[in-house]
């Protein structure tokens, strides 16, 4: 079972549990800054079971060390940002990079999918930002006046 830790001097490592006759050891399969697709390649290389590079993946987020994105992936979050932001590709481009994803063909996403392309590939300043007015605002709103607390009569046992 993998699993990641984090190191004092700031690295991450992705690591691998097992059983020994001394009892539960585990060994390092990677050790790293900053997660990537070559460092997901190197566990898999090194572990002794198989290994789904997703779990991987989930398990270095869950753990908050920084995730870089394949070149794909950080092209689709930047157009999906632009889109949202009002600015479309051409026409003959848009059709070609519809053609290229025919497994999401004539899918629907749901409202709040929809409205999470503005985040997508929004930096952490921008994210913290947002967070912040986003406090500012529930800080702002004015105390809610609550009536007296419901007095619930009292319920006694017959017997």
């Amino acid at each position: 079972m993998a699993f990641v830790v984090s190191k004092p001097n700031g690295t991450w490592e992705v690591r691998e549990s097992r059983r020994s006759p001394a009892g539960p050891r585990s060994r390092t399969l990677a050790t790293f800054h900053e997660f990537t697709p070559e460092i997901a390649d190197q566990v898999a290389d090194r572990s002794s079971k198989p290994v789904d590079n997703d779990d991987i993946r989930s398990k270095v987020v869950r753990a908050g060390a920084p995730v870089r994105d394949s070149e794909v992936e950080h092209a689709a979050k930047t157009l999906l940002r632009q889109m949202s932001l009002g600015q479309k590709p051409r026409r003959a481009l848009a059709r070609l990079i519809a053609d290229s994803l025919p497994e999401v063909r004539g899918s629907t996403v749901s409202h709040e999918a929809e409205r999470m392309k503005l985040w997508v590939g929004a930096s952490m300043g921008e994210r913290s930002e947002a967070l912040i007015d986003l406090l500012g605002l529930g800080d702002a709103l004015p105390p809610v006046k609550r009536r007296d607390a419901t007095i619930f009569p009292r319920i006694e046992s017959s017997g």
